[in-house]
């Protein structure tokens, strides 16, 4: 009887041991079955996805990914700032759905790549109100602050989920494999989605105001669309809720519930673009903004490396 108990034991053992190993092996192939430009460019937008699922997590359920998800954070350092915000059943309820799809982003991406660790965040309300105040040209009194509501948490998730789409837009073309493509495409499609449902639910309320400013919604969001333009320096790629006629899909309609380029086909960016906007200082080799210390990866540190040159 002991014996057998022992070998069934041993047995466990072993099998464990070989799908550790097996996992391991298969992760390792798929890295190493892909050009290296593919991984760099692969692993780039981890920077972007640990942003959206802490500031999705927290925002909906006021936990982050230590909570949720520590091996996908890896040890990196915990967001700074970030809380639960004061959202209704229905809004709540979306973030919540955005945040674990998140969470299944970094898995997708770290089963491809190794990827890295969580960078430092800084997801307070200071530095939303710092976007806001750069995006109005002038401090906004009182702060904004991206916790305190409904239209406040979805302005504020306004300001970075439309940028990683761009990007991948942008870095698709790029890419070598089909596994890679198939990857990026996999999460445009959600990514994509995401922003139109915060689109959709900010145009709903398009024309009221953002209280106690004297903006409306659709104002902010063009103010936030050309601060996005202005910081990535590469033309327009950005459009807020409302458009003039002519820039309106077929110069047909004002509204803009998507954002869209003449064939209203969705606007790319490079990884250059994308950190000049979520670092807010228009440069991609000066970190700030919501990475105090810069984006991680291949790309982000080599321009980080020539900036400190």
């Amino acid at each position: 009887m002991h014996l057998c108990m022992a070998s069934s034991s041993t047995a466990i053992i072993i099998l464990m041991i070989f799908l550790f190993i097996s996992n391991n092996i298969v992760n390792a192939t798929t890295s190493a079955n892909l050009p290296k430009g593919d991984m760099d460019l692969l692993e780039f937008p981890l920077n972007l996805e640990y942003f959206e699922a802490e500031y999705f997590l927290f925002g909906s359920t006021g936990k982050g990914l230590d909570s949720i998800g520590p091996d996908l954070a890896a040890g990196g350092p915990p967001p700074v700032g970030a809380k639960q915000a004061n959202l209704s059943l229905v809004v709540k309820d979306i973030i919540t759905q955005f945040a674990y799809q998140e969470v299944g982003h970094l898995r997708a991406i770290k089963k491809t790549v190794k990827g890295f660790p969580r960078p430092l965040l800084n997801l307070s309300a200071g530095s939303f109100a710092s976007v806001m105040n750069a995006a109005l040209g002038n401090p906004l009194s009182p702060p904004f602050n991206p916790y305190a509501n409904d239209i406040n948490y979805l302005l504020s998730s306004y300001v970075i989920p439309y940028v990683g789409l761009t990007g991948y837009v942008g870095a698709n073309p790029k890419l070598e494999s089909p596994d890679s493509r198939k990857l990026v495409a996999g999460l445009l499609g959600v990514e994509s989605g995401q922003d139109a449902v915060i689109r959709a639910l900010l145009y709903e309320r398009a024309n009221e105001k953002v209280v106690p400013y004297k903006l409306n919604v659709g104002e902010f969001t063009q103010k936030i669309s050309q601060l996005r333009d202005k910081l990535g320096n590469n033309g327009v790629k950005d459009e807020g809720l409302k458009v003039p006629m002519e820039l309106g899909a077929e110069k047909k309609v004002a509204g803009n519930v998507l954002a869209g380029d003449p064939e209203s086909l969705a606007y790319g960016r490079t990884p250059q673009e994308i950190l000049r906007i979520v670092y807010g200082t228009g440069k991609e080799q000066v970190p700030g903004g919501f990475y105090p210390k810069g984006g991680d990866g291949v790309i982000a540190k080599s321009f980080l490396k020539r900036g400190s040159i």
